[in-house]
């Protein structure tokens, strides 16, 4: 097995018995994990592998979120404590937790009826009401002066106000991107999407650059990474929100809609509408968030992903091509929500 984790040494930290099969888990695109059974039982071994996220410290303040939030009703998978007492499992440098096995499976919006996509968007109002209860500090207003112009946060961080990605920075990623796809040998069908992709996104840019957003947005406790392969559900039912990785203060409307922008999307980058506005509904009733909120927080999504290549820089800069099936609709969404920019911001909003 590639990357094979220490599982003697781990598991004489744990009364978890001794291992009888471990299968990777190949969902994941930034952390490992494994389906582990042993001599007591099926549990979820995940190795904190990326370095972003795999401070020690972070990953128990990570812990404590998840089973304060199991405290409130809300559907997590707290990892479970070592003999310790301790939940974080640092072997050989590297940084494990091992969590009970959930029985389930990733559900894309197109296979949830409207009235499921409702109950998604109030259970991501739960947690974000939750995590409100739970975690130090208050939602506060991004000032004006705020940091860092990429927005990334992390709980020993002041929020950040940024104004969204500045068109000349883009402008130059995208040149250096169609060099990229210029000198890819042999040229293929990706290289094609690509190319015809930044093309298409350079006029949309050179078209609508005065729109980019003001700085300030309100601001609270997210998950930082609400997608269909981040909840499990078991029949009609989610069982589970797990890979808390990114749990941070950022806009909470913002996570809102971009989680909606990945569930929703259909293959061919169209958003569908109807259950968006269900979504949203639910969403700001559970979490108490205004019309205006949402509408500030689709202009800000809109934006960023007007001028986000990540899928792109993993291709050609990493030679990473695990997030390549996701670029078509990803890319052609942008161009779609641009088109049909009035017709999301009411489906959010009204």
């Amino acid at each position: 097995m590639p990357h094979a984790p220490p599982l003697s040494a781990l598991l004489r930290q744990y009364a978890a018995g001794s291992a009888v099969t471990c299968e990777p888990v190949e969902q994941g695109l930034l952390n490992r994990g494994y389906r582990l059974r042993t001599t007591r039982g099926r549990y979820f071994l995940k190795h904190h592998f990326d370095p972003e996220t795999a401070d020690p410290a972070a990953i128990a303040r990570q812990h404590t979120a998840t089973r304060r939030l199991a405290d409130l009703g809300v559907p997590v998978a707290p990892p479970l404590p070592g003999r310790d007492g301790r939940t974080v499992a640092v072997v050989g440098g590297h940084a494990y937790a091992l969590h009970p096995w959930i029985d389930g499976r990733h559900r894309h919006g197109g296979q949830l009826t409207t009235g499921q996509c409702g109950r998604l968007g109030a259970l991501l109002g739960v947690v974000h009401a939750s995590l409100e209860r739970v975690m130090p500090g208050r939602r506060e207003e991004c000032g004006p002066d705020a940091g860092r112009a990429d927005g990334a946060h992390t709980a020993d961080r002041a929020p950040v106000a940024h104004r969204g990605a500045d068109p000349a920075d883009t402008f130059a990623l995208i040149d250096d991107l169609l060099g990229h796809v210029r000198r890819h040998r042999p040229a293929d069908a990706f290289d094609e999407l690509a190319r015809r992709r930044l093309l298409e996104r350079r006029e949309l840019l050179e078209r609508h650059a005065d729109r980019r957003p003001p700085r300030g947005a309100s601001v609270g406790w997210v998950h930082g990474d609400f997608h269909p392969f981040n909840l499990l559900y078991k029949g009609d039912a989610p069982a589970a929100i797990v890979d808390w990785d990114r749990l941070g203060v950022q806009p909470r409307a913002e996570e809102a809609v971009r989680a909606a922008a990945i569930f929703f999307v259909r293959p061919d980058g169209v958003l569908d509408l109807a259950k968006v506005r269900a979504y949203a509904h639910a969403y700001r009733r559970t979490a108490r968030a205004a019309p205006s909120e949402l509408a500030a927080a689709v202009h800000r999504v809109w934006w960023e992903r007007l001028n986000d290549f990540w899928m792109l820089r993993w291709h050609y800069e990493r030679g990473d091509t695990r997030a390549d099936p996701q670029f078509p609709a990803a890319s052609a969404l942008a161009v779609w929500w641009t088109r049909e920019y009035d017709a999301v911001c009411e489906a959010f909003a009204e």
